[in-house]
């Protein structure tokens, strides 16, 4: 294809990406309501269990209008990925070589449930993290807490944990392109370990320490899962390594 053609292409796959986003925002505008419920029922869970006064605030007069259309445009963005990712796929792949072509299919195929996991796992400690945060406010006093905040709030928790537990298949993928090593991998468990238990604690501040060994254990796993994908890569190569020079030296 020339550049032209490319280009051509290009423009074709990202309009059919976009009509898919708004299509999928047009949906995600009238399932907003039923999310926003979902986001905001930590805050009043606390309210009933704990007697507090806390209220979601809207500052101005746009603020619940420009949060609706956010919720929207994410939701749009979740709903409409098989056709997106797909577009990009479908650009990418015919100048990717064999090898590259199976790297990708597999980064994806596993990263996307491993990313679903983590925001559930995000989800799940989410009312443990508001309840925290609310408790630092005096029993006497209200919480009003910003609308906004609020989302990106929650929408970076559960993000910043959903991207956690890919961390595994990027190692494997750096393996893979001989960039770190099965035996460097292994040798920083100790390191590894400490850093995961250390995130599960700042993700899940509250006292509930059941919660921050259930979402650990399954990071840890995964890094070990990784570390025993890259030992079976290395010794394939090893193999291949040594039965070249078996071949040259005869």
């Amino acid at each position: 294809m020339t550049l032209s053609q490319h280009l051509l292409e290009l423009r074709k796959r990202l309009f059919l990406a976009a009509a898919g986003i708004l299509l999928g925002a047009i949906a995600g505008w009238f399932l907003s309501g039923l999310v926003w419920d979902a986001l905001r029922e930590p805050i009043y869970a606390i309210v009933h269990a704990q007697q507090r006064n806390a209220r979601i605030n809207y500052p101005d007069i746009t603020s619940a209008f420009d949060l609706k259309l956010r919720i929207s445009l994410y939701v749009g963005l979740i709903v409409s990925s098989p056709v997106w990712l797909y577009q990009i796929f479908a650009f990418l792949m015919p100048g990717l070589t064999r090898k590259e072509k199976r790297y990708t299919v597999g980064f994806v195929f596993s990263a996307i449930p491993l990313f679903a996991a983590g925001c559930t796992a995000g989800w799940y400690v989410l009312p443990h993290v508001v309840e925290l945060m609310t408790g630092f406010a005096p029993s006497q006093d209200a919480a009003f807490i910003n609308a906004q905040n609020y989302f990106d709030f929650v929408l970076k928790l559960v993000l910043a944990i959903g991207v956690a537990f890919v961390l595994p298949v990027f190692i494997v993928l750096l393996n893979f392109a001989g960039v770190i090593s099965a035996r460097s991998i292994i040798k920083s468990w100790r390191i590894a370990t400490l850093t995961i238990v250390l995130f599960t604690a700042i993700a899940t501040p509250a006292a509930d320490v059941i919660s921050m060994f259930l979402l650990a254990i399954p990071m840890v796993m995964l890094y070990f899962t990784a570390y025993g994908i890259a030992y079976l890569h290395d010794r394939r190569v090893a193999k291949r390594a040594r039965d070249l020079e078996t071949k040259l030296t005869q």
